[in-house]
This record gives C-alpha cells, structure tokens and sequence, in this order.
C-alpha cells in the first residue's frame, strides 16, 4: 500500500512537470509560428498559475461541477455514520460528505489528500442500495483517498482540460491571423 502511495505522489508530480515542459513547448511553438516568441513566458506562467489552481481549486470545481452539497450528520445520519465509521477503521481523517441531486447510482471522491478530501454520493446511489451496499462503495471511495488516487485522477482531468483549451485557442489565433493574412495580401 505504502508504494502504492508514494507512486500516485510521484506521478502527480510527474503529471505537473509534463505539462508545464508540453506548455512550454506549445507556447514556443506558437510563438514561432505567430513571429512572437515573447508568447513563450507569459504561456509558462500561465501553465504555472493553472497548475497551482488546479491542484488547489480542482475538487471544489469537481464538486460544484456535479452540483454536490455539503451535509452534516443531521442532514444524512446513515450516509455520514457509514462514512465516518469506515474513516475511523482506516484511519483517515472525516473526509467532508457531499450528496449530489441526481437519480443516477454514482459515488466519488476528490482533494488533494487526505486531510482535504472530499466523498459525494447521488440520491439514486442512497436511495437503491442496501447499507452494507453503501459502505462497500463508501470503502471504494475512501480507499481512492488513502491511496491518493483521487490526486492523481483530479491533476490528470484538470491538465487535460487545460490542453484542449489551449489547442482550440491556438487554432483559433491562427484561423484568424491566416483570414488577416489573407485580407492583407489582397
């Protein structure tokens, strides 16, 4: 369990490191391209800014993204009794407890760690299963936190997303730089 860990650390850092450098690379390509490559910096900085956010901001995007809400105990005893039940047996902290509006049966979690995660599960997920049921999907998700593959996961999406932003941006840019082109040489 413990490389377990420590693999899922090294590969968010690995992940990070990535695309900075394929930021990097695509800023300077751009720049190349467009005849500015004073572009290159301000996309590093920008990959920079996008990498701290992410990795601090991505699981509360994550959760209002699925439209989760925050309980209390008093709000779901049985869900938060089984979440903290099993928290307490794996010894992790009380992660926060969201429950999502939908009918759909689905569960995850998300945060940067264990001290910051997050679990969420939908109505149709409490309202179908059996409690044994639940605390074994409930388990699932914990151990994606102990295991920090929740981080791992959360990094992956957000950097993904950030590459198809930029890819639609750069080819946007050179849609209309090559119009402008085009009408200038007219």
């Amino acid at each position: 369990m413990y490389s377990q860990i420590a693999a899922n650390k090294r590969k968010t850092v690995l992940m990070i490191l990535l695309f900075v450098a394929f930021a990097a690379g695509l800023g300077w390509l751009f720049g190349e391209y467009t005849g500015d490559p004073a572009i290159t910096p301000y996309v590093l900085i920008g990959a920079l800014v996008y990498v701290a956010f992410s990795y601090y901001a991505g699981a509360k995007l994550a959760l209002a993204m699925n439209g989760a809400h925050q309980i209390q105990k008093r709000d779901n005893p049985r869900l938060w009794r089984i979440v903290e039940n099993l928290a307490i047996t794996e010894g992790l902290p009380m992660p926060k407890v969201y429950v999502i509006d939908d009918p759909g049966m689905n569960a995850f979690a998300t945060g940067r760690n264990p001290h910051n995660a997050s679990v969420a599960a939908t109505v149709g997920l409490l309202d179908t299963l059996s409690d044994h049921e639940l605390e074994g999907v409930m388990a699932h998700e914990l151990g994606h936190v102990k295991n920090y593959d929740m981080r791992v996961a959360l990094v992956a999406f957000a950097l993904v997303a950030v590459v198809s932003i930029l890819a639609d941006m750069m080819w946007r840019i050179s849609w209309f730089r090559d119009r402008d082109d085009d009408n200038n040489s007219s």
